[in-house]
C-alpha cells in the first residue's frame, strides 16, 4: 500500500496542470476529512474492518479468491465501506464506479493507472514477456496485367480466363508482369518501442505490416525471414501473437460499439492475464503484500474468460473516446450509424480488447481530427513504453506533436526502407544526404515528400554543389553506411538466443477460449443479430401466411372433388406450389449470408473463432424458425385445400415441409459460402436451383428424362419432397377407387403416370434423404466457410512504359512541385499566382455566399427517446452565421461532431429531411437550390463514381452535361485537359475509378477526381467535406494545391477539414471554427502564420499561450475542446458572440446579403444545361462503357444463359414434335415454364445489385444538376435491352433447335420476339423495384413475393380453365401469363394432331385439348404481342416515377 501511496502522492506533484476540481472530487469520493476527530478511532475502524475482510479474502482457496475483490462503496448516509464483491459479475453500476475510480479524467489518468498496474507485477519480481520482431531479407513480389489490358472489359475477362486455364495446363505463357512490392528489407521491432510507419501511398506499407502479422496476401511470393523471438511462423500462433488492424472498417452495422467490443474481448480471450494473476497473488501472500484493491478488482475481473463483457472493453472504450457512442449501432450502408472516425476507433478496439503483445496498425487515423489522433497514440505510448508491448502504426499524416510520441521511425518508399532507427536521429541521416527540413514544416510532411521525385529538389540544403535527383536505392545504400543503419546491420548478425525467450511470450494455442466458449460466444451474438433484423423474419412470416392465404383461395376444397383423374391437376398443382413457397422462403437466406461473409472473413483470419463456430449458430437457430414458417403454411393450407383428412397424414406432410425447409436453408447458405460475392452467389443460386426444379419430377416427368441424365434425378433435393407430399397425398384412401391399367387404384395410376414411387415405405426414404440433405449441406457449409477465401480484387492499373513517356511529356508542362506556401495570397510573394492564370479559363461570375441566424434540426432519435430525453427534436446546428467570399478559402474547422458536414449540406441544399431556420443568400439574393445547383460543385467526404469508367471518361461525362450548351466540343476537351493538369491526373488517365476499398483508384487519387469532376462544370461556389482525409501528407499537398489553384482563379471555395498539418492550415484564408453542438466559436481571418487567429484566442483570459513551433490548428482545437471549457468555466461560443469580431461579421453579412446596384439575380432559361436529347446520349454513353466493363454481370449472364440453354435443350431433346400423350404436352409446357422463369428471374435479380451501385452515383449526379431523372432512366433501360437482346438472340437458336420446334420464320420470330419481349421486362422489373425499395436487401425480398405470384398464376402449376372465378382477373395480371401463352399458342396452337389422355381411351386433338383444358387459343396471339409491349412500358414507367420522386438517400 505504501508504495501505490508513493507512487500517488508523485504524481500528484508531478502534474500540476490538474486543477482544484479533480482533488475536491477525490475529497468527495473518499468523504471530507472529520475536523473533530482528525486522530480518533473511527478511521482506524474502518481501516480494520477493511483489513479483516481483506484477510478473509486471502484465507479462501485459490479459485474463490481469483474472484473476490473490495471495493469501496458510499452509503446513503455518506459513511464509506469497502464491500467484498464478486468481480465475475459486476454490475453497471459498479462498473462505472470502479472505471471512474481508476480514470477519472482519461488524460491525465491514464498512465498513472497503468504504472500502478506495472508496480504490482514488479513489486514481487514478476518478468513480463516480450517479443522481439525480426526481418531480414524480406522480399514480397506479386504479379498484374499491364496497360489497358488490365481493364476488366467482357473481351479481356474472357482472354484472362481462357489464358489462365491454358496456362494451368502449361500452354499458354502468362502474359501478368511481375511486380516488386518490397525490395530486400531487413530490421527489427524492439519491445515497449512505438514506432512510426510512413511512406507515400503504393510504397508497401500494408504489404509490411501483413507480412510481420504473419498475413501476407495469398497469391503474393514472400521470401525472405521473419521471426519473432528468434521463433519462425510454423512454431507459434502469429495471429494470436499479434494482431494486424487493417484499414478497412468491417463490422456488423446491427450491433452496438459495446457489443462490437465485448464479442471481440470474448473471443480473443485473456491469454496469460489468469495465470499471470495466480502467481502474483501467492507471491504477493508469501510476501505479505496487500494490494491496492481497485488495482486487483480490475485485475481480477480482466483475467476471467469467457465472460460476457468484460472492464477491458470499458478501458478500451474509454482511453479511445468511445464511451460517448457506446451504446449506438456501428451502422452500415443502409442504417444509420456512428460517424467514419469513430469507425475506425471501433476497428482498433476490437484488437485492443484482445491479449496481444505485439500491435501492427494500418492508417488507423483516418477520419480523425488531430487531437483525438494525438490523445490516442498518447495512451498508446503509455501501453507500449509501461507494459511492453511492440506496436508499428502507419499514419498518413502525423501531426508534429503526434510525430513526437514516437520512438522509432521507419521510413519506406518504393518498397525500400530509407531509414529506420530512432526519430531523433532522422533530420541528421537526411542532413547528411544533403536535404534539410525548413521551419514550420512538419517533420512527417518532409519526410514523405523528401524521396518524391517531385518534392526533393525544395529541400536540398548543400549550396556549394547543384542539386541532383537523389533515387531511393541511392538513398537505402547510404542508410548501411550511416552509423545507425551500421548498428542494425550489426545487430542482426547476432541471432536471438531462443532460450532468452519468455514461455508466455509466445501463443501456441490456436484459440483464446475453449470449443464450449467459443460456439456460446458465437451463439450469443448469432441471436443478437438475428434479434436485431427481426424485420426480415416478421416479413418471411408474413409473406408466407399472405401466400398462403392465396393458395387456399385459389385452390379451395369447394372446388376441389377427389378420386377422380379428370380432378386430379389442381391437386398437384396445389402440391407442388406448397413444395415451392416452402422451398424459395429459405432463398433469403443466400442475400444474408452473404452479407455477413466479410465480417466472418476478417474475424475468421483473426482467428477469433473457428468457421464451425460461426456456422452452427446459424443453422441451430434457423431450425425453430424453419418449423414455425412451415407450421404455418400448413395451418392456412392443409384442411382448407382439402388435402387427405387422416391426422397422420396431416403431420407427415408437416413433417416433409419441415425437411424440404431445413435443406433448401442449407442449400442456399452453401451456394453463399461458395458464391462469396452477392453476383456470384445469386447466379449459382438460380442456376442450381433450376437443375433441382427441373429434374424434381413435377416439371418433366422421371420416365422422360434421357437416361444418361437421370442421375440428375435422384440427385435432386426437391424429387424427394415431390415424392414424399405426393404419396402422403394419393395413397390414402380418397384416391383408392379401382382403374382399368397397370397400376390397380386412381392414386397409383396418377403417381405412376408423373413417374413417382407407388409404395408408402418410399415416404420415409424420402424424409431421410431430406434430412440427410440437409445435414450434408450445412457440413459442405462449414467446410466452404472453412477453407475458401474472400475473392480477389483487380489491383490499380499498372501503365505501359510507351504511355508513360507521353504521360511525362505532358506532365513537365504543368507546374512543378510548387511549394504550398508560395501560394498564399496574403504573403509577400506573389510572383507565381501567374503560374495558375495560364491557360483557357472559361468565363464564370464570382459569387458570394452569406448565411445569418441558421438553425437545424432533426427529429429525435429513438434510441435517443428509449434512455429518457424528452424533446421532440434535437437541433444539430446553434445561430449559426458567416459569410465566404469569392478568391477567399475558408476552413470549417472543429472536432468530430460539432457539425462541419451538417453546415455544410444545409448550404449546398444537399439535405433531405431535417428542419432548416434562418436566411442564406448568394450574392445578395435568397438562395434558390435549382439554379443554385447549376453554380456550385460539391466534393463529398465519400467519393462516389461509375466504378466502371476511366478517369478521363468521368471528366468527359460531368464536361458533357455541366458546361454551358454553347460550348464547343473542342473547348470542352481542352477544358477538361487543363483541369486533368491543374488536379495532376494526367498519369491516370486511362484508369479505372473502381469500388471505394475493393479496387481501381487509391483513396488520394479518388479524392482528386471527385475535386476534378466539380471543376469540370466550371462553378462559381465549391464546397469540399474534408479533401484531406484518408490522405498522406503529400496527396493532402497535392491536393491543396488544386484546391488554392481553384481559389486564386476567383472563385469561392469552403473546405471542412479533419487534422490540417501547418502548411495545409496556412494555405487558407479564413476560417470557421464551430463547437460539439453545432455553435461557432471563430470566424474570420487566420493571417500571417495564423497571427490573428492565435491573437484572438490567447485574449481570453486562462487559455495558455502557444508554442514556438506549435500547428496552430491543434493548439487551437487542444484549447478551445470542451474539457478545457469545463476547466476555465467559460464557453467560447458566448465569448464569440459578445467579440467585435462577431459584430464585424454581422456588418459584413449584412453588406453581402443586399445586392449591388445593377445586379441581376441568377437565372437560366432551362433548368439543365444541356437539351434532353443530349442527357439522354451523355447518358446512353456513360452506361455504355459501364456495362461493357462490367465483366463481373455480363460475362456471367452469358455464361449462364449458354449454359441453361444448353441444358434445357439436353433436357427437351426434340420434345417439340413428339406429342402423343397428355403428360408431353404437359412436359413440353414445363420446359416453356422453365425457360421463361429461370432466366428471367435471374436477369431481374442480377441487374439489382447493378443499379443498386449506379443509384448512388446518380443522387450525386442529380443533386448537382446534370441531367433529369429521365434521361439516367432511359439510358439504364435502353442499354440492358441491348445486351438482352444478344443474350435472348443466342438463348432462343439453342432452345428453338434442340427442343425441335418447326422451323419456320413466323414461328422463330414468334419466339424469339416472346422470349426478348419477356426478358426485358424482367429486367425492367428489377430494375422498378430497386427504384421503389431504399435496399437491396428489401429489393430481393419484394421481388421474391411477386414473383411467387407470377409463379401462381403462369398457367403452369393451375391452368386458366381451372383457375376459382375470383381469381382469373390475375392470371391476365401476370406477365409470366402472357408470355408462356404467346410461346404455346405460337408453337403448338396450330396443331391439330391427336392426343391420347391419362387413364383415358380417348382421344382429342391437340388444338381443342389446348383451348378447352388449358386455355390457349391460336387466334388470340396478337392481342398476346402487344400486351408484352404494355408490359414492357409500364415497368419502365414505374422505374423512371421511382427514380424522379423518391429519394432513400438520408441526409
Amino acid at each position: 500500500m505504501a508504495a501505490a501511496l508513493a507512487g500517488d502522492d508523485l504524481s500528484r506533484t508531478s502534474s500540476s496542470k490538474r486543477s482544484w476540481r479533480t482533488n475536491s472530487i477525490r475529497e468527495v469520493w473518499q468523504g471530507p476529512p472529520d475536523v473533530f476527530t482528525r486522530n480518533s478511532t473511527r478511521r482506524q475502524e474502518v481501516d480494520d474492518e477493511t483489513e479483516l475482510k481483506w484477510a478473509a479474502i486471502e484465507r479462501l482457496p485459490t479459485y474463490d479468491r481469483m474472484r473476490k475483490g473490495m471495493l469501496q462503496q458510499v452509503m446513503s448516509n455518506g459513511r464509506i465501506v469497502h464491500a467484498e464483491v464478486d468481480v465475475t459479475n459486476l454490475g453497471a453500476q459498479d462498473k462505472q464506479q470502479l472505471m471512474e475510480s481508476i480514470l477519472k479524467v482519461v488524460e491525465d489518468d491514464n498512465e498513472k493507472f497503468l504504472l500502478r498496474l506495472r508496480n504490482r507485477t514488479d513489486r514481487v519480481g514478476i518478468e513480463i514477456p516480450k517479443i522481439e520482431v525480426r526481418f531480414q531479407n524480406l522480399s514480397i513480389e506479386g504479379d498484374a496485367y499491364v496497360g489497358t489490358r488490365a481493364l476488366p472489359t467482357l473481351l479481356n475477362s474472357t482472354l484472362n480466363t481462357i489464358e489462365a486455364a491454358l496456362g494451368m495446363i502449361g500452354l499458354s505463357p502468362s502474359k501478368k508482369r511481375v511486380v516488386q512490392i518490397l525490395k530486400d528489407v531487413s530490421g527489427f521491432v524492439k519491445p515497449s518501442r512505438m514506432t512510426l510507419l510512413l511512406g507515400p501511398p503504393g510504397s508497401g506499407k500494408t504489404t509490411l505490416l501483413k507480412a510481420l502479422a504473419g498475413k501476407p496476401d495469398d497469391d503474393m511470393k514472400v521470401t525472405g525471414k521473419i521471426t519473432y523471438c528468434g521463433h519462425e511462423f510454423n512454431e507459434f500462433v502469429p495471429q494470436r501473437t499479434c494482431a494486424y488492424i487493417s484499414q478497412h472498417d468491417l463490422h456488423h452495422g446491427e450491433m452496438t460499439v459495446r457489443e462490437t467490443l465485448d464479442f471481440s474481448g470474448r473471443c480473443l480471450g485473456v491469454g496469460t492475464r489468469y495465470e499471470m494473476l495466480l502467481e502474483l497473488s501467492r507471491r504477493e501472500k508469501e510476501a505479505g503484500i496487500k494490494p491496492d484493491p481497485e488495482i486487483d478488482a480490475f485485475m481480477k475481473a480482466t483475467a476471467m474468460a469467457g465472460k460476457e463483457t468484460s472492464l477491458i472493453t470499458d478501458y478500451v472504450l474509454k482511453i479511445l473516446g468511445l464511451d460517448i457512442c457506446a451504446d449506438i449501432m456501428v451502422g452500415d450502408d443502409m442504417r444509420r450509424g456512428i460517424s467514419g472516425g469513430q469507425k475506425k476507433r471501433v476497428t482498433t478496439g476490437e484488437m485492443l480488447v484482445g491479449p496481444a503483445k505485439a500491435f501492427f496498425m494500418d492508417e488507423i487515423s483516418t477520419g480523425l481530427d488531430s487531437s483525438t489522433t494525438f490523445q490516442i497514440i498518447k495512451f498508446m505510448r503509455q501501453m507500449v513504453h509501461i507494459n511492453d508491448i511492440n506496436m508499428i502504426i502507419s499514419l498518413l499524416q502525423p501531426a508534429p506533436e503526434t510525430f513526437e510520441l514516437f520512438d522509432d521511425v521507419i521510413l519506406l518508399s518504393d518498397g525500400q526502407i530509407v531509414y529506420q532507427g530512432p526519430r531523433e536521429n532522422i533530420l541528421e541521416f537526411f542532413e547528411y544526404m544533403g536535404f534539410r527540413c525548413p521551419e514550420r514544416k512538419g517533420v512527417a510532411d518532409f519526410l514523405q515528400e523528401v524521396t518524391s521525385k517531385k518534392d526533393q529538389e525544395q529541400y536540398w540544403c548543400k549550396r556549394n554543389q547543384p542539386y541532383r535527383y537523389v533515387s531511393v536505392p541511392e538513398f537505402a545504400e547510404a542508410f548501411n553506411s550511416f552509423h545507425i543503419g551500421q548498428q542494425i546491420v550489426e545487430e542482426l548478425r547476432i541471432p536471438f538466443d531462443k532460450s532468452r525467450t519468455h514461455p508466455a511470450a509466445l501463443v501456441k494455442e490456436k484459440y483464446g477460449i475453449s470449443n464450449w466458449e467459443l460456439f456460446r460466444a458465437c451463439f450469443a451474438r448469432e441471436w443478437l443479430l438475428m434479434k436485431r433484423a427481426s424485420f426480415v423474419y416478421i416479413f418471411k412470416t408474413t409473406q408466407i401466411t399472405i401466400m398462403a392465404t392465396i393458395a387456399l383461395t385459389v385452390f379451395l376444397r369447394t372446388e376441389m372433388k377427389p378420386g377422380q383423374i379428370e380432378n386430379s391437376a389442381k391437386f398437384w398443382g396445389a402440391l407442388f406450389f406448397s413444395l415451392i413457397n416452402v422451398m424459395f422462403n429459405g432463398m433469403q437466406e443466400l442475400a444474408m449470408t452473404v452479407f455477413r461473409l466479410p465480417v466472418f472473413f476478417k474475424q475468421r483470419d483473426c482467428l477469433f473463432y473457428p468457421a464451425w463456430a460461426f456456422a452452427l449458430p446459424i443453422w441451430v437457430l434457423r431450425i425453430p424458425i424453419s418449423v414455425m414458417e412451415s407450421v404455418l403454411w400448413i395451418v392456412f393450407t392443409y384442411y382448407t385445400i382439402g388435402f387427405a383428412p387422416a391426422p397422420a397424414r396431416f403431420f407427415k406432410q408437416l413433417l416433409a415441409f419441415i425437411g424440404v425447409n431445413q435443406m433448401a436453408l442449407a442449400l442456399f447458405r452453401f451456394i453463399a459460402a461458395l458464391g462469396r460475392t452477392e453476383v456470384i452467389a445469386n447466379t449459382l443460386g438460380t442456376f442450381t436451383l433450376l437443375m433441382v426444379f427441373v429434374l424434381g419430377g413435377f416439371v418433366v416427368a422421371k420416365d422422360d428424362i434421357q437416361d444418361w441424365m437421370i442421375w440428375g434425378y435422384y440427385v435432386s433435393p426437391m424429387m424427394y419432397g415431390q415424392n414424399a407430399i405426393a404419396i402422403n397425398e394419393f395413397l390414402s384412401e380418397r384416391w383408392s377407387d379401382a382403374t382399368v391399367g397397370r397400376e390397380n387404384t386412381v392414386g397409383k395410376t396418377l403417381l405412376r403416370d408423373r413417374g413417382l414411387f407407388t409404395t408408402e415405405s418410399w415416404y420415409w426414404i424420402c424424409i431421410f434423404a431430406l434430412f440427410g440433405y440437409s445435414i450434408l449441406l450445412n457440413i459442405l457449409f462449414i467446410a466452404a466457410v472453412t477453407f475458401l477465401n474472400p475473392l480477389g480484387d483487380n489491383k490499380a492499373v499498372i501503365t505501359d512504359d510507351g504511355e508513360e513517356e507521353k504521360n511525362k511529356r505532358q506532365l513537365i508542362s504543368s507546374a512543378e512541385g510548387v511549394q504550398m506556401s508560395v501560394r498564399n495570397p496574403h504573403g509577400s510573394v506573389g510572383t507565381e499566382n501567374n503560374a495558375a492564370r495560364k491557360g483557357m479559363v472559361l468565363p464564370f461570375e464570382p459569387l458570394s455566399l452569406a448565411f445569418n441566424h441558421v438553425n437545424y434540426y432533426v427529429d429525435m432519435p429513438a434510441e435517443m427517446k428509449t434512455q429518457g430525453v424528452n424533446d421532440e427534436r434535437l437541433q444539430l446546428l446553434r445561430d449559426v452565421s458567416g459569410a465566404f467570399r469569392p478568391g477567399v478559402l475558408t476552413a470549417l474547422v472543429g472536432v468530430s461532431g460539432a457539425g462541419k458536414t451538417t453546415l455544410m449540406d444545409v448550404l449546398a441544399g444537399r439535405k433531405t429531411g431535417g428542419y432548416i431556420e434562418g436566411s442564406i443568400s448568394i450574392s445578395g439574393f435568397p438562395k434558390n437550390q435549382k439554379t443554385f445547383a447549376r453554380v456550385s460543385g460539391y466534393c463529398e467526404q465519400n467519393d462516389i463514381h461509375s466504378p466502371y469508367v476511366t478517369v478521363y471518361e468521368s471528366l468527359l461525362y460531368s464536361a458533357w452535361l455541366r458546361l454551358a450548351a454553347d460550348v464547343k466540343t473542342e473547348t470542352r476537351k481542352m477544358f477538361v485537359e487543363e483541369i486533368m493538369d491543374l488536379v495532376e491526373l494526367n498519369p491516370l488517365r486511362n484508369a479505372l475509378v473502381g469500388l471505394p476499398g475493393v479496387d481501381g483508384l487509391s483513396t488520394e487519387q479518388r479524392k482528386r477526381l471527385t475535386i476534378a469532376v466539380e471543376l469540370v462544370a466550371n462553378p462559381s461556389i465549391i464546397f469540399m467535406d474534408e479533401p484531406t482525409s484518408g490522405l498522406d501528407a503529400r496527396a493532402a499537398a497535392i491536393v491543396m494545391r488544386t484546391v488554392r489553384n481553384t481559389v486564386d482563379t476567383g472563385r469561392t471555395v469552403v473546405c471542412t477539414i479533419h487534422q490540417p498539418s501547418i502548411d495545409i492550415f496556412e494555405a487558407f484564408d479564413e476560417l470557421l471554427l464551430m463547437k460539439r453542438g453545432g455553435q461557432v466559436i471563430y470566424a474570420g481571418p487566420l493571417g500571417r502564420r495564423s497571427h490573428k487567429l492565435v491573437e484572438y484566442f490567447e485574449g481570453i483570459p486562462g487559455v495558455p499561450k502557444i508554442k514556438e513551433g506549435y500547428n496552430p490548428a491543434t493548439w487551437m482545437l487542444d484549447v478551445s475542446s470542451s474539457a478545457a471549457e469545463a476547466q476555465l468555466d467559460v464557453d467560447f461560443a458566448e465569448i464569440y458572440a459578445n467579440s467585435d469580431l462577431y459584430g464585424r461579421n454581422q456588418d459584413l453579412i449584412k453588406e453581402l446579403s443586399t445586392p449591388a446596384p445593377g445586379s441581376k439575380d441568377l437565372y437560366f432559361p432551362t433548368q439543365y444545361s444541356q437539351s434532353f436529347l443530349i442527357q439522354c446520349k451523355a447518358c446512353f454513353w456513360k452506361q455504355h462503357w459501364s456495362y461493357w466493363r462490367n465483366s463481373q454481370y455480363n460475362a456471367i449472364r452469358f455464361f449462364t444463359t449458354v449454359i441453361i440453354g444448353i441444358l434445357f435443350g439436353i433436357i427437351f431433346w426434340q420434345k417439340g414434335d413428339k406429342i402423343n400423350r397428355q403428360q408431353d404436352l404437359l412436359n413440353l409446357l414445363g420446359a416453356t415454364y422453365a425457360a421463361v422463369l429461370f432466366l428471367g428471374a435471374t436477369n431481374a435479380s442480377a441487374v439489382q445489385s447493378v443499379v443498386a451501385i449506379e443509384r448512388t452515383v446518380f443522387y450525386r449526379e442529380r443533386a448537382a444538376g446534370m441531367y433529369s431523372e429521365l434521361p439516367y432512366a432511359f439510358a439504364q433501360v435502353a442499354i440492358e435491352t441491348i445486351y438482352v437482346a444478344i443474350q435472348t438472340f443466342v438463348y432462343s437458336l439453342l432452345l428453338y433447335s434442340m427442343i425441335g420446334y418447326h422451323w419456320t420464320g413466323e414461328k422463330f420470330f414468334y419466339f424469339y420476339y416472346f422470349i426478348f419481349m419477356c426478358f426485358t421486362y424482367f429486367s425492367m422489373y428489377g430494375m422498378m423495384v430497386v427504384a421503389l425499395t431504399p435496399g437491396y436487401q428489401i429489393a430481393a425480398i419484394v421481388m421474391s413475393f411477386f414473383l411467387s405470384f407470377w409463379n401462381l398464376f403462369s398457367g403452369f402449376l393451375i391452368p386458366r380453365p381451372l383457375i376459382p372465378i375470383w381469381w382469373r382477373w390475375y392470371y391476365w395480371a401476370s406477365p409470366v401469363a402472357w408470355t408462356i401463352y404467346g410461346v404455346f399458342a405460337s408453337q403448338i396452337g396450330d396443331q391439330t394432331g391427336e392426343l391420347v389422355l391419362t387413364g383415358d381411351i380417348r382421344r382429342v386433338k391437340i388444338n381443342d385439348f389446348l383451348k378447352d383444358d388449358l386455355g390457349y387459343d391460336h387466334d388470340f396471339l396478337i392481342p398476346v404481342v402487344f400486351a408484352h409491349v404494355g408490359w414492357v412500358l409500364l415497368f419502365f414507367f414505374v422505374f423512371a416515377y421511382g427514380i424522379k420522386f423518391l429519394n432513400f438517400q438520408r441526409r
